[in-house]
């Protein structure tokens, strides 16, 4: 019988550990929109959630599902690249950021996340964070694609200051393929 916990589940678990209601979320790859919807039901009818996508199938997948839950006024689902958060939060008021590398599920695999883009936006969530605030990172890599991103990220965050940051990796070591890798990292 194979497993069904993954990535998605280690991030979601992590996620509700850290952001309380009234918060202000970041997510960055709205994709079908699942972490943007559950990080909704996280900050509650105080906070705000900003969902980012490029693709314009993502954005409408994100608004159905977020207007079906009920969570219309808590997202902004918005059809910009991650690497522009900075447009939608000031510094230091952010809980948490959620990222979901790879392609949309379901999607055309040939339109994916870029190592550039990417750790651009990681840069400026890192500023955004409040003091206790997380990034989750779900790097999702196979086939011909995210094998480069993959390695940029994770030679990235390797470097990020031990006195500001802790950056804990998680792999699962004993599935076939290329599993996805979880990544958390906290603002100290």
């Amino acid at each position: 019988m194979a497993s069904t916990f993954g990535a998605v589940q280690l991030a979601h678990e992590f996620l509700a550990a850290q952001v309380k209601p009234g918060d202000i979320c970041i997510d960055c790859t709205a994709g079908r929109g699942n972490d943007t919807v559950f990080l909704c039901s996280l900050v509650g009818d105080k906070g705000k959630v900003f969902s980012f996508d490029i693709q314009q199938e993502a954005v409408e997948s994100t608004l159905k599902l977020v207007k079906e839950r009920g969570f219309s006024q808590t997202a902004e689902v918005i059809c910009r690249g991650h690497e522009e958060v900075d447009l939608y939060a000031e510094e230091g008021t952010v809980a948490a950021a959620v990222f979901n590398l790879g392609w949309l599920p379901g999607g055309d695999h040939s339109v994916h996340t870029q190592a550039g883009t990417t750790i651009k936006s990681i840069e400026k969530c890192l500023r955004l964070l409040k003091y206790g605030g997380v990034i989750s990172l779900s790097i999702y890599y196979g086939r011909d694609t995210g094998f480069e991103e993959k390695e940029a990220v994770l030679e990235y965050i390797s470097k990020l200051p031990t006195a500001e940051y802790t950056v804990i990796v998680s792999e699962f070591v004993n599935r076939p393929n290329c599993p996805p890798i979880a990544v958390r990292i906290y603002k100290c």
